[in-house]
């Protein structure tokens, strides 16, 4: 269950309101095309900018409208009260498994982050997976705490946030992180434009943003990355490269729902005040370069 393609869509919002009705149009989306996990509440799924209601709600909407397909459900917050508040509020609406990253305010300690994944994974029916994400969190896992973590029951997978350049890099990374984990523990790939470099290398899961919103072309890329296509893998990751140094420039989040927006998926301005999305210069470079990449157009939500 904790390998293949997950893919996070966001949660959109429609005057500054949850809009269950475009969530579950997109749910529907990734269903149809075919991933192997939904992943909710995630950094794409704005899960830091709600309250525990509305993430409630959102955790709700995602597993009733993914049915058989497995659902994640991002469950990080400030405080572990709180995160074990929404572990319980996604394992009660029928959660797969539950990913959780150590945000914080103040910066956390290794032993921090260590006595929060042991508490949440000992309180937890479902099991969890560590997400590590610098570029947001601001704290990075070193190869120590990976094994000390990796080696907690219920902990089921590990997000990477990408590889080295390099094949021969990736693949020692790979190796080495294997070596650390015990080996029911899955390796996943993020950052997606490492997608292809991850699975070549042997990633066993591709958590993956722009699946949650183009899902079609990640399903692509990670057929040719888990069936050993590895040309084919990189040919896929390299026609998509203006939207990775789109990611790279502006964020993922906010690119992605620019996307999203541009193909009607979703209302305009749908990300959580204060982040007011890309300016209309930032917009207008983006729809030329989906134009350029046969990745659909207004009113059509398709990828060509």
């Amino acid at each position: 269950m904790f390998s293949g393609l997950s893919a996070f869509p966001l949660t959109p919002l429609d005057d500054d309101t949850v809009d269950e009705h475009a969530f579950a149009g997109l749910i529907e989306r990734l269903v149809d095309a075919g991933v192997d996990s939904v992943t909710a509440l995630g950094s794409t799924g704005s899960g830091a900018y709600l309250s525990r209601s509305e993430r409630a709600l959102v955790a709700r909407r995602a597993i009733l409208t993914a049915g058989t397909t497995p659902v994640f459900v991002g469950i990080s917050a400030l405080r572990t009260t709180h995160v074990l508040e929404h572990a319980e509020d996604a394992q009660d609406a029928g959660a797969r498994g539950l990913m959780l990253a150590p945000v914080s305010y103040q910066p956390l300690t290794p032993d921090d982050v260590y006595r929060l994944f042991e508490t949440v994974a000992g309180q937890s029916d479902v099991p969890v997976i560590v997400y590590d994400n610098p570029t947001t969190t601001r704290f990075s896992f070193d190869d120590d705490l990976y094994a000390a973590v990796g080696a907690l029951p219920g902990i089921a997978s590990l997000k990477i946030p990408g590889v080295p350049v390099g094949a021969e890099a990736a693949r020692a990374r790979i190796d080495r992180l294997r070596a650390l984990l015990p080996a029911h523990v899955t390796i996943g790939v993020s950052g997606d434009a490492h997608a292809a470099a991850g699975l070549n290398a042997g990633c066993d899961a591709w958590y993956s943003v722009i699946a949650g919103t183009l899902p079609a072309s990640a399903v692509a890329l990670a057929r040719a990355g888990f069936s050993g296509d590895t040309e084919e893998a990189r040919r896929l990751s390299s026609e998509l490269q203006p939207l990775w140094e789109a990611f790279s420039q502006h964020g993922s989040l906010r690119v992605i729902a620019a996307i999203a927006e541009h193909l009607g998926l979703v209302h305009p301005r749908s990300l959580p005040l204060p982040i007011l999305g890309l300016d209309d210069a930032a917009r207008a470079r983006l729809h030329a370069v989906l134009a350029d990449l046969g990745l659909g157009g207004p009113d059509t939500g398709t990828e060509r």
